[in-house]
């Protein structure tokens, strides 16, 4: 049973830490990795840019291909008031750099919860008395 209330209350724990991060938060999280893949940020400082930032869907990518280059647009008319374009390259650099952290945050997640919630005295050690780590 305590192992239940133990798991119960991380999860909690951890739901309401991420309803705490902001929309705001979480855009300008994702524009320090864009920036670091190599994305160039262009800020909306004219009317004429203002106006076409804000007819851009906010917060996606837009690819825009000529001939046989794409380059991917990111808008944001919250945080930055800018635009961040990037090539092929920067657009993998991306990915690859928000998949590794999804990776290492479901790592996290999961030492967390069983850093406390695992009875290892039910397992049965035989010879070896209950694991290695009691020694």
């Amino acid at each position: 049973m305590k192992t239940l209330t133990t798991l119960a209350t991380i999860s909690a724990a951890a739901f309401a830490l991420a309803a705490c991060e902001t929309m705001a938060q979480r855009v300008g999280t994702k524009e320090d990795t864009l920036a670091a893949a190599g994305f160039t940020m262009l800020p909306a400082n004219t009317p004429q840019r203002q106006t076409e930032l804000h007819q851009l869907p906010p917060n996606k990518f837009v690819p825009q291909t000529t001939g046989d280059t794409t380059k991917y647009v990111y808008a944001d008319p919250v945080v930055c008031n800018c635009l961040y374009i990037g090539d092929q390259k920067a657009y993998s650099t991306y990915r690859q750099d928000v998949l590794a952290k999804k990776i290492a945050d479901e790592q996290q997640m999961a030492a967390m919860t069983y850093q406390n919630s695992w009875d290892w005295g039910s397992w049965d050690w035989g010879p070896w008395g209950g694991g290695w780590w009691r020694r």
